[in-house]
């Protein structure tokens, strides 16, 4: 029987600025964090995309 480990590396969000491009780091609901690299043009669009969804 397999040991079960304690999922690791939750934690907040988080965009991180590595080599030419960005890490963006989601944690997720149900544990684990979704990771995506995007260029400077993906997280401009991104961002406007999230101030034009927020009230």
């Amino acid at each position: 029987m397999a040991a079960m480990k304690p999922r690791t590396g939750d934690g907040p969000m988080e965009v991180t600025k590595e080599g030419r491009g960005y890490v963006m780091r989601v944690p997720l609901e149900g544990g684990g964090r979704l990771v995506v690299e995007l260029n400077a043009t993906e997280v401009k669009e991104l961002g406007d995309k999230l101030i034009a969804a927020v009230p």
